[in-house]
């Protein structure tokens, strides 16, 4: 089996290939919204490696899964969409984060103001997740104004910023840590 290159040259004119073979600029909205998907992926990655909690590395690791899926999704020119894709992503994920979210919020005390983004070094990162989450939210947003984007899409995004919210929380609670909260002074 040949081995696969790392490098092609293809894209050093400033264009890259979408699956289904259509070129597009590298500043297309478009590539905004699943790069911004692929960082998410990348900073998920970092929290995982510093989380001993098994439970919650194991619905990290299914969220990156998905989040390749989503980025998959993203990377198809709308003319090229698969049936394939469009079923690796649906409505029961994003009922999955929804009772991640549920379980999650059930056990953390109530908290009625703006908590900082920090507390433990993973709580830390799982707000630097979050914040990267609402950004490809955002990017996807911007593509679904110009082209077609799977709704399940947009709503699996915006859950798991939600959830990255309270798993953060909740990381600070497991570890002992206090919350820093907004002083409107």
């Amino acid at each position: 089996m040949k081995k696969s290159m790392v490098y092609t040259r293809t894209g050093d004119a400033g264009t890259t290939s979408l699956i289904g073979g259509k070129r597009v600029s590298k500043t297309h909205v478009r590539l905004e919204a699943y790069g911004t998907i692929d960082e998410l992926n990348a900073h998920l990655g970092l929290l995982v490696s510093g989380l001993m909690d098994e439970d919650i590395r194991a619905v990290l690791l299914q969220i990156q899964q998905k989040l390749f899926v989503v980025g998959a999704m993203l990377a198809t020119h709308p003319e090229a969409e698969t049936n394939r894709l469009a079923r690796a992503l649906c409505e029961e994920d994003v009922a999955f984060i929804e009772q991640c979210i549920d379980e999650t919020d059930a056990i953390l005390p109530s908290c009625r103001v703006f908590t900082l983004p920090g507390g433990s070094p993973a709580a830390a990162q799982c707000h630097v997740c979050r914040t990267v989450c609402r950004r490809a939210e955002r990017r996807i947003h911007a593509l679904a104004e110009v082209e077609p984007v799977e709704h399940v899409v947009l709503s699996y995004v915006n859950r798991l910023s939600d959830y990255l919210y309270i798993l953060s929380r909740k990381i600070n609670l497991m570890q002992g840590v206090d919350e820093n909260v907004w002083q409107n002074t």
